[in-house]
């Protein structure tokens, strides 16, 4: 258990003060129904903020499974700060940079008119105007940087290389970003410098070509690139269904898979992606045993392990491969996170504690985020429920973890926001 912090010991003290005049109240009434007692029960309801390392954080609500130890978090409501009069979209990628600071993407295209009043000509209200698409955040939830990858991006063929919708956002530890999109003809995956200027990019707007091309991408999700191998991974997962991987240094295709490390199978989605197929059930049900990945392949990330963790969504798993030393793919196992979930799917992305101790998959549509074990990848439980509040979840999309074992959770749809999840522990 942490120790308390000299603010907290004062609320201990205040709260024993009060127990004891309502005692001696209770006493002097002649009430004999135990109101002292009552009042001992209340206070030790309000043990976990008691226990809370801040005041004002907001516990996540909690399940372990067969009394496992699992970590704890609180949501911190003060976390971001945003300048005023300004508004953030869905946030659609997160990724913590090699300093702790927490980059996301953000959909200005996805506010309501209304929300954006103040833009009109002439406004019709007081506030609000939207924020550029990519934004970094300092540990403490100030911006330091804000920008959109439109303003330096190439066109050609008479066409911006840049997402329409932007979707997915990965650091890389040389501090450079790669943007996704899976917008109409977002065919492409783009890096930036952290000020934001155009550095190169993979695939093209408008043009794709199927699962087992090996230059065009179809609506790509996730990017995970290491510059000491110059490998690129890319889940090419919303209208193709698979990773497949580029030499960033020569722009060469190297490999593809698809589920169970076999050759992409199943046909590609054959029109632009809208979120209301994502919400659809697959045709026949959902089947985790599948030969094929689901037509949302939405996460790649390399874990603590070296293994390469999939996100097969719509299939409700996380597909596990291991490289070998001349970078062969081998399948190692499938883990199941909630085999009867139908709709938006139940892994949309993973992060891991610091230590590797815990691998964190987020939920979207049962609004959590399930707990397994680092190394066996046994379930623990989970953290979160749906809801709109401090610490529960609406279309949770995207997950990341900083050196702290802080978590940073994004939210889609009418969620629109990102929660910091301050980890206070194990128990």
């Amino acid at each position: 258990m942490n120790e308390l912090s000299e603010l907290e010991w004062i609320m201990i003290r205040q709260s024993l003060k009060i127990l004891c005049f309502m005692a001696s109240l209770s006493s002097a009434l002649g009430f004999s129904h135990g109101l002292a007692d009552e009042h001992v029960a209340a206070a030790l309801l309000l043990s976990p903020a008691v226990r809370s390392p801040n005041v004002g954080l907001t516990m996540l609500q909690r399940e372990s499974i067969n009394g496992a130890k699992m970590p704890r978090f609180a949501a911190d409501p003060s976390w971001p700060q945003l300048p005023k009069g300004h508004l953030i979209g869905q946030v659609s990628g997160v990724s913590v940079d090699r300093e702790g600071d927490i980059w996301v993407v953000n959909r200005p295209n996805s506010l309501h008119p209304m929300d954006t009043g103040a833009l009109r000509k002439p406004p019709i209200s007081l506030c609000c105007k939207p924020l550029d698409e990519v934004i970094e955040f300092s540990p403490d939830g100030r911006i330091k940087r804000n920008w959109s990858g439109r303003d330096s991006a190439p066109t050609i063929d008479g066409e911006l290389q840049y997402p329409s919708n932007i979707h997915g956002i990965f650091v890389d530890s040389t501090d450079t970003i790669w943007i996704a999109g899976n917008g109409p003809g977002d065919h492409l995956v783009v890096r930036y410098t952290a000020e934001g200027e155009y550095l190169g990019q993979f695939g093209l707007r408008n043009e794709t070509n199927g699962n087992l091309d090996r230059q065009a991408l179809g609506n790509p999700a996730d990017i995970s690139f290491d510059p000491v191998t110059s490998q690129v991974l890319i889940a090419d997962g919303y209208t193709n269904r698979r990773i497949i991987e580029f030499n960033y240094e020569t722009k060469k295709f190297t490999k593809y898979w698809g589920a169970f490390g076999e050759a992409p199978e199943g046909a590609s989605r054959q029109k632009d992606f809208d979120f209301t197929q994502a919400m659809t059930t697959p045709e026949g049900g959902v089947d985790a045993k599948t030969l094929v990945f689901s037509d949302i392949v939405h996460c790649i990330v390399r874990g603590p392990d070296q293994l390469l963790y999939v996100c097969d969504r719509r299939n409700n798993r996380v597909q596990v491969f291991a490289e070998s030393q001349n970078r062969a793919i081998t399948y190692k196992e499938s883990i199941e996170i909630a085999p009867v979930t139908g709709g938006t799917g139940s892994a949309t992305d993973i992060a891991f504690s610091p230590d590797g101790s815990f691998m964190y998959v987020a939920d979207m549509v049962n609004g959590r985020i399930w707990v397994f074990d680092g190394k066996t990848r046994e379930k623990l439980g989970s953290v979160g429920r749906p809801g709109r509040y401090a610490g529960q979840f609406h279309w949770l999309h995207s997950l990341d973890a900083d050196s702290e074992g802080n978590l940073y959770a994004t939210e889609v749809h009418t969620g629109q926001r990102v929660q910091k999840l301050v980890f206070l522990g194990v128990e």
